[in-house]
């Protein structure tokens, strides 16, 4: 028995996804199987590396390599909308017989101090048509000195004990990215009310959000921003976390989830996804993640 998880990654390219000249395409959402098509949705813009001036797309694939672009699934909300800015970030949830993606904006005109929210939107089935949530956001920043008075984003979601719970990163006014944290919010619906658990923030550092189910607990994947950053986190009860091996992770990674968000099984873990490419272009692009090893004891140290 290993005393930990030795964890690593092989990196292709994402055919369809891969860079384009003067498209930005970054941030997937975890990735979904559907009557045997892949379905990822993710940021993209012609408007530079950002996600702050973007909407949210969708691709899809059969065998999780070659992608195409189905297009615009979110778009910007009306003028006056809390989303009207931009709409970034997503990911997706499914539950109660229907498809519920998550995704960010932020507020107009952006500036640095803008604050984020989250948002909401539904459908009968991966492909749309899309209908956002009237009570939108259903996640907002918390009041000023809070750890996430400036920054809630990057929703990342898991179905546990009948609930639904909301994984986001937070950061407070004043600090700086890599000053990020983990935190969590939980609903009894998909649309919420979400309330924010006190034991928040859970992990010190990373910078975007990958959950997934595994074995009975819930694994964190952990940018290298942060005390925390460059780990693989295990938590039994999905609150209190512990670091179980040193990691170079996916930049941004959508899993593929093979859990298909049932509560009524443990987790199987990830084993490929997309993420944001490492090689280097001008624009960030999609490419393929696989984790080429995953070995040792989830019940140790979770």
């Amino acid at each position: 028995m290993n005393d930990e998880l030795t964890v690593e990654f092989e990196y292709s390219e994402a055919i369809g996804l891969g860079y384009e000249p003067g498209i930005t395409r970054r941030d997937p959402s975890c990735i979904v199987r559907v009557d045997g098509v892949y379905h990822v949705w993710y940021t993209r813009t012609p408007f530079g590396p950002s996600g702050y001036d973007a909407t949210v797309w969708h691709a899809t694939s059969e065998d999780g390599i070659d992608w195409e672009e189905q297009g615009e699934a979110i778009p910007r909300g009306a003028p006056g909308a809390w989303d009207e800015q931009s709409v970034f970030t997503p990911n997706i949830l499914v539950g109660e017989g229907r498809y519920f993606l998550f995704y960010t904006s932020v507020e107009k005109p952006y500036t640095e101090e803008a604050l984020t929210a989250i948002g909401v939107a539904s459908a009968s089935s991966p492909g749309g048509p899309w209908m956002k949530y009237e009570e939108n956001p259903v996640l907002r920043t918390g009041p000023e000195g809070s750890w996430d008075s400036h920054r809630v984003d990057d929703a990342c979601l898991i179905v546990r004990d009948g609930l639904f719970w909301l994984y986001y990163k937070g950061r407070e006014m004043g600090l700086s990215p890599r000053e990020t944290r983990m935190g969590l919010a939980v609903a009894e619906q998909p649309t919420g009310p979400y309330r924010k658990v006190p034991e928040n923030p859970l992990i010190e550092g990373g910078h975007e959000v990958c959950v997934w189910r595994q074995s009975e607990g819930v694994a964190a994947l952990v940018q290298p921003n942060g005390p925390e950053g460059g780990t693989l986190q295990y938590s039994r009860d999905g609150v209190h976390f512990r670091r179980i091996a040193e990691v170079r992770p996916p930049q941004a990674p959508g899993p593929y989830r093979a859990d298909d968000f049932r509560d009524d099984r443990a987790g199987d873990g990830i084993e490929w996804g997309l993420h944001i490419g490492l090689r280097s272009r001008p624009l960030p692009f999609l490419e393929r993640f696989t984790c080429t090893q995953l070995a040792g004891d989830w019940q140790l140290n979770g």
